[in-house]
């Protein structure tokens, strides 16, 4: 028997120490306190948009614990399987509260987390990289070859969005009327093929071409600071706890659009994606500000790719199982929106350096496109 559960003492001084590693882990988790609280004012059915905004910033620490905890449990299997692990778990909270919008048939939140988790990564967290580390350093370089596969693989989750509006449009103008039919058959054939593109490149990155991607992902790197049961026994503890808060935090949505005028895609395309991608964020602006942007980039863009590539399909084809009409159509508008971000940002990455002046461009993209969301009809 293990000696620290056959002594007390000891038991309890390990899951001191565990507690503390897991709750000093990043200093947002001081916003754990606001789970309790959003899930009890949740329970009481209390105002919504109190509900929505303690449940909103309960959110942030989870996100910011599943990363940590998923980055430990990586270290424990190796290279290959690890970078599986944070591919999956990468974007979990955004899966979480999509799935959980997607069963109670809000596509339209669900549709504009997608691309907001997808402006925000290219656009908002790697303008961040390039202005907050061109204020240190004069020029900052990076491995193009990497940065341009993602983007390649970007332009190509665009076009998987951009045939779906074209053919929507000819439908229109063809038949005279809409085939929800033809449009959803589309939609899921095209979810299909963009996840097998998504396995592709997880084989080409772990498998068949590792060495182009690990300056990507090499770092200094420690020994594990948690076990393997206690990180599974974490991510399925945040896991359900993520789950409760993103239950509330969209029940509160309707009403959140009432009383404030705000359009649902305003809020699932600015405002939530915050929610997953605020630890995330954080940790790309501090690499890059230490010169490590090779990390700064992979994080960025992974992470879009990860959720127009993985996330944005499953749902389509999770949505065809439930019987929710998901669908890969979206508005001309946030078609185009997306279109001249991915084209932008294909051209600031496409030298393989960077400057403040950059990140300032592309800063000033995500507030344009903001400032135009704001200002977006509902009823659209």
């Amino acid at each position: 028997m293990d000696d620290s559960l056959a002594n007390p003492p000891t038991t309890m001084r390990y899951l001191i120490s565990v507690l503390r590693v897991i709750l000093l882990s990043s200093y947002v988790n001081v916003l754990l306190v606001f789970v309790p609280v959003g899930i009890i004012l949740g329970a009481l059915d209390m105002s919504a948009y109190l509900v929505f905004v303690v449940n909103f910033l309960a959110i942030i620490p989870l996100a910011s614990l599943l990363g940590f905890v998923t980055e430990e449990l990586a270290k424990h299997v190796g290279q290959t399987l690890g970078g599986l692990l944070n591919a999956t778990f990468g974007n979990a909270v955004e899966l979480i509260v999509s799935i959980v919008a997607l069963a109670k048939g809000e596509i339209l939140i669900v549709q504009a987390s997608m691309l907001g988790s997808i402006l925000s990564n290219i656009l908002l967290v790697l303008g961040c990289c390039f202005f907050a580390g061109g204020m240190i350093y004069q020029e900052q370089t990076f491995s193009n070859i990497v940065a341009q596969t993602m983007s390649s693989l970007m332009a190509l989750a665009t076009a998987s969005l951009l045939i779906p509006a074209a053919f929507r449009a000819t439908l229109d103008s063809v038949d005279g009327g809409i085939d929800e039919h033809r449009m959803l058959a589309v939609s899921r054939g095209t979810a299909v093929v963009l996840l097998i593109i998504y396995v592709l490149y997880l084989t080409f990155q772990l498998k068949t071409h590792v060495s182009l991607f690990e300056t990507v992902d090499s770092s200094d790197e420690e020994p594990p600071s948690l076990s393997v049961f206690v990180c599974l026994f974490a991510l399925t503890a945040v896991t359900v706890t993520v789950s409760v808060c993103a239950e509330y935090l969209v029940d509160s949505i309707d009403s959140i659009v009432v009383s404030t005028g705000l359009s649902k895609t305003f809020i699932g395309l600015i405002i939530i994606p915050i929610v997953g991608n605020a630890a995330e964020h954080v940790t790309a602006v501090m690499v890059a500000m230490k010169n490590k942007m090779e990390l700064a980039i992979g994080v960025a863009l992974g992470s879009s790719m990860q959720i127009a590539l993985f996330l944005t399909p499953f749902l389509v084809i999770l949505g065809w199982i439930i019987n929710q009409p998901m669908s890969l159509f979206f508005s001309t508008f946030e078609t185009a929106v997306l279109f001249v971000s991915v084209f932008i940002t294909n051209a600031q990455i496409q030298d393989g350096i960077s400057n403040w002046l950059e990140g300032a461009m592309l800063l000033g993209t995500y507030m344009i496109i903001a400032i135009a969301f704001f200002f977006y009809p509902s009823s659209l």
